[in-house]
């Protein structure tokens, strides 16, 4: 039923505007899923309690949307939003129970630190136009750029998370800063994650009907020289991590780092001393036998075939499942399967 209330929804907007282009139907459309995905989680209609959980089985124009809440975090996140009310930092955009949980775990739930931490991401977003930035940032040398920092999403995991995958062992810095800028990149990077947000989760989670905001991520870094890794990459991946743990927290679910040797190795051994352990367990380091892990999470159809998988799909996200349901949706696996992944 929800396939054909889309559907319908799609086809009405272009029997209302029949000279819509295809990147202004593919917006509609994401908003259309981001309002069904986020009023289906917000509503509670079968709420109970039971061992210390709230389990909510939420619908929204027949979609259903499994929505499971710890007892105190409700109450964490309950507070946490009156402190934001009383100071005027809630915008409507922002007022979203699992936002806000996001915010909370990355602070360890301390409301002060969080409040701190939510008006700079706040700030940022102002002086960053990061509100426009879907409409005004238009990034000509994607391909290129693609082609010197392999990167992207491919397909999803077995519990309907976006996969996120890096080649970091194919990246060329020089050539990569000849056709784009550090500025340019990290705009590129900020403009990923609201489209991500804006379309991909909100169709991930009407897909797997369940609340979906992370995803599982693949680094390769086969072929990496660690000591010849330039300061300008080293830069721009610290940057990048500084954006999402401020402005984007907790939206890692687990992280495969892959065709690690021996001195990538001891890098990690040191490093994650430093790291949250919250984080380290979510990080699983592993040699050139990955194949068996990854497929313990990943199906073979949603994961390249490079990485041990069997979709061999060029730019296209990788290839869509054969459940019935949303799955079958065309206009869901658009936005779910956006494919960015450049292929050797």
């Amino acid at each position: 039923m929800s396939e054909i209330i889309l559907i319908r929804d799609s086809e009405r907007s272009r029997s209302l505007e029949p000279e819509t282009s295809e990147d202004e139907r593919r917006r509609a459309l994401a908003r259309s899923l981001r309002k069904k995905a986020k009023s289906a989680s917000m509503r509670l209609t079968n709420s109970l309690r039971k061992r210390n959980k709230r389990v909510a089985d939420c619908r929204f124009v027949s979609i259903s949307i499994e929505d499971v809440r710890d007892a105190d975090e409700e109450e964490a996140v309950h507070s946490f939003r009156q402190a934001l009310l009383s100071k005027d930092m809630l915008p409507a955009s922002h007022d979203d129970y699992h936002t806000m949980l996001r915010f909370l775990k990355a602070r360890k739930f301390d409301i002060d630190k969080t409040v701190h931490l939510w008006a700079d991401m706040l700030n940022w977003r102002k002086e960053y136009g990061v509100d426009s930035i879907l409409q005004d940032f238009i990034y000509d040398e994607y391909e290129e750029v693609q082609r010197y920092y392999p990167r992207g999403y491919h397909g999803v995991d077995k519990g309907g998370r976006p996969v996120y995958i890096e080649r970091l062992g194919k990246v060329e810095p020089s050539k990569l800063m000849n056709v784009t800028t550090v500025d340019r990149f990290l705009k590129y990077h900020v403009q990923g994650f609201e489209k991500t947000f804006n379309e991909k989760f909100p169709a991930c989670s009407i897909a797997a009907k369940r609340y979906i905001d992370s995803t599982t991520t693949i680094l390769d870094v086969n072929g990496v020289s660690w000591m010849s890794f330039s300061k300008v990459a080293n830069d721009l991946v610290m940057r990048m991590q500084k954006i999402d743990g401020d402005n984007y927290p907790e939206t890692l679910h687990q992280m495969f780092i892959i065709n690690a040797g021996s001195g990538f190795r001891l890098i990690w051994n040191t490093a994650k001393g430093f790291l949250d352990p919250r984080t380290t367990a979510k990080i699983y380091v592993l040699g050139n036998k990955f194949q068996n892990r990854l497929l313990d999470v990943i199906d073979s159809s949603q994961l390249p075939d490079f990485l041990g998988g069997s979709c061999s799909c060029q730019n296209e996200g990788g290839c869509l499942r054969s459940d019935k349901g949303p799955w079958n949706n065309p206009n869901i696996m658009k936005l779910v399967h956006a494919g960015e992944l450049m292929y050797p």
